[in-house]
């Protein structure tokens, strides 16, 4: 099964290049499948992560980064993926 786990954190205003800048500088002790780092307006980051485990595995995700840099907590989910839809 592959499970993606998604992290999410909007920086205070001013801060998105320096919040970009921590997200991308934090190591997992494991090696996912695959990670990738997204930005939005707001200066929000999202980071996905792929790994090959069950849905309720225990996996390493991103920490919270200072208060100083954030506006509000990181929202986190996970899915489950079902597979790429044909054509894609």
């Amino acid at each position: 099964m592959t499970v993606a786990l998604m992290w999410e954190a909007r920086a205070v205003p001013g801060r998105g290049e320096d919040l970009l800048a921590w997200a991308r500088d934090q190591r997992l002790p494991v090696r996912p499948l695959r990670r990738e780092t997204f930005r939005a307006p707001q200066d929000r980051v999202l980071v996905i992560t792929w790994w090959d485990a069950e849905f309720d595995a225990e996996l390493p995700e991103l920490p919270e980064p200072d208060a100083g840099l954030v506006g509000r907590a990181v929202h986190r989910w996970r899915f489950e993926s079902l597979g790429a839809s044909p054509g894609e």
